[in-house]
This record gives structure tokens, sequence and C-alpha cells, in this order.
């Protein structure tokens, strides 16, 4: 006697993913290094001898870079998640660590050892004030409180000169991470935008443009806000849901490019520009066929007026010809002396004609 589990053509099965990864890591990293993790799991946990996984099949099945996928092991080896074995550059092992079997592990070291000193602050209380008074620092400690919507304690504000000086980041790379964290994640927490910039500055995203990049290959709707909202000079505040929705349309209903779109924002001169404005602009050219740069070109052209034919005599549009325009006055057929002795001729004939009555 014997028992056989009947298996599908097509592959419906599950792969578990511990909650300690989406709750603690997935939030940490881009969106690449998710998917590499997650696609490497299910390929341990398969567990399929007849199949041969290599990093450059992970490559090509997620239709990614080889390097994008090596790095993404690189960063979780670091977060300490993950072992890499071997010795070759790109075809090594991947061994996942049991992530319940870790959590458990640290706490218990953190039990049995003596609580660390915490990190010792750089800045001091006179720095803070002097950072104060400087205008970028205190425009970005002000973002930074609108986003939080709090007031940022001092140890946390000196937190945050550290990082400009740890991480090389400009202020206004600092106030994008605060966004991020709390616009696309949800998360209100100092930590949590911290880790934000140390993986920007891992990849090299120390200014604003190479971020919103980034965005562009990592996350295409949140850069479409970016742009958007940069273009229009509301970049210092978070995109509003029915900014969001407007954005999307355009995109995604109108298949406009970028270009376009950005084209469209040049159109608000208001002192106060708004999404709402720029989509009437939008919405406009979509109806009139507009689907590429040169066609709002063409719309903005302007059109040719016949312009009504002038007599150079006269100066004065010339009227309709009748059929009375054929007519020759009598007139010009006399000259003006000749004229002169007939009128002359006509009143001696009407005085004579008066003297014969009287």
């Amino acid at each position: 006697m014997s028992f056989i589990l009947e298996t599908t053509d097509m592959d419906l099965g599950d792969t578990p993913i511990e909650n300690i990864f989406i709750n603690d890591y997935m939030p940490m990293a881009n969106g690449t290094y998710v998917k590499v993790y997650l696609l490497g799991f299910k390929y341990a946990h398969d567990k399929d001898d007849k199949l041969e996984v290599t990093n450059n099949s992970i490559a090509k099945h997620l239709d990614i870079p080889l390097d994008d996928v090596l790095r993404a092991w690189d960063f979780w080896e670091e977060k300490g998640i993950i072992e890499k074995h071997g010795s070759d550059r790109v075809n090594y092992k991947v061994k996942f660590l049991n992530l319940k079997q870790l959590y458990i592990k640290n706490n218990i070291n953190m039990f049995n050892q003596k609580e660390e000193p915490k990190k010792e602050v750089k800045y001091s209380t006179q720095d803070l004030i002097e950072a104060n008074q400087m205008p970028i620092i205190n425009n970005m400690f002000n973002q930074i409180d609108y986003i939080m919507r709090r007031q940022t304690t001092p140890s946390e504000k000196k937190l945050i000169l550290e990082w400009i000086h740890d991480y090389n980041m400009n202020p206004d790379v600092i106030e994008k991470a605060f966004f991020y964290a709390v616009e696309q994640k949800g998360i209100r927490k100092i930590n949590y935008v911290e880790g934000i910039i140390r993986n920007w500055y891992d990849e090299g995203l120390t200014n604003i443009d190479a971020v919103i990049e980034h965005f562009r290959k990592s996350d295409e709707k949140y850069y479409r806000y970016q742009k958007v909202m940069k273009s229009l000079g509301l970049n210092n505040r978070p995109t509003k849901k029915d900014e969001k929705q407007l954005i999307d349309k355009w995109f995604d209903e109108y298949n406009f490019t970028m270009d376009i779109v950005l084209m469209g924002c040049e159109t608000d001169k208001n002192v106060k520009p708004s999404v709402s404005y720029v989509n009437g602009t939008l919405k406009a050219w979509f109806e009139k066929g507009v689907k590429t740069v040169g066609d709002i070109e063409l719309l903005d052209k302007p059109t040719e007026i016949k312009k009504p034919v002038i007599n150079i005599k006269s100066k004065r549009p010339l009227a309709n010809k009748t059929r009375f325009h054929n007519f020759e006055q009598r007139t010009e057929m006399y000259t003006s002396e000749e004229l002169e002795a007939i009128a002359k001729r006509k009143r001696e004939a009407h005085n004579q004609k008066l003297k014969g009555e009287a």
C-alpha cells in the first residue's frame, strides 16, 4: 500500500514569508531588493534539485540588470538576514537565515549583556542654536515639523544635523526622506527616516535630482508626483490624494508623456499654481487630440487671417461690383473748360426765359 499526492502542472504553491521580514526589513529596502529576496526565498523553499537557479536566471526572471541582483544580496547580507557562500563573484550560494531564530537570539543576547551606552551626540545645544540661524537649516527643521505634524525635540534636531555631516546629505534631501517615509510609507519614526537616508547614501543618492531619478526606477508613480509638484513649485508639501488622482489620470488615461505634462505645468502662470489648473489645460489638449509635443506647437501656431483687398488710390476696401459699374458717366467725355461753357449757356438760357415770362 502506498500514498501518492497529485501535483499540479502549474506552480500554484505557497511560499511562507515571515512577518518579521515584512514588518522590519522590507520597509528599509527598495522594491528591486525586495523582489530579489522574495524570488530567491521561493527557490530555496521549493528545493527543486532539477532546477538550476543562478543570479543570472533571477535577473532574467525579474527583467533587471545582473548588477541589481548582486547589490540586493550585498544589501541583505549587510542587514544580517542572509549569508553568501562561495568565492565566485556571481555564482555563489545564498543561505536564508531563520528570522524567528535570529530574533530570539538577538533578544537573548540583549538580555544577557549590559545595556550599551547610548550613541554620543556630536552636536551641542550651542551648535543647534547656531545652525538654526542659517535659513536653509531653519527652513529644513520647519518643514520636518510640518511633515511630522509635531515639534521635533532638540535631541532629534541634533541627530538630524549629524545626518547632514555623516552622510554628506543636503538639507532638501533630508526633507525628502521625511516626505517619503510619511507620505508613501505612513511611518513617522526618526530611526526609520535614518534608515532611508543610510540606504540613499549607500547608493550614492546625496542630492535631490539623484533621489528623484531613483524614484523613477523604483517607484514610478511617486516619481511622477515629485516631478509635477517640483515643476509647479509645490514640492515643499505632501501631494494630496485628489492631486495624485489627477496626475495618475494624465499618464494612465490620457497616455501623456512627462514632457507633455511638464509643458502643461508651464502654462500655469498664476501666483499660486495648482494641479487642478494644469488639469484644465491637459484635458483641453486631450480633447483636441494632442499626442506629442509637436501637436501642442501646432495648436499654439496662430492661424492665418485673410486681409481684404485694398484700393491703392482710395485706401478703402473695394465694394462688390454690380451691373451699374459698367455705366460710364457722361462727364467723363468733357474737359473741365467744356463743362464750364455748357454750364454758362444753361444759366443764360434760364435767365432769358425768366425775362420773357416777366
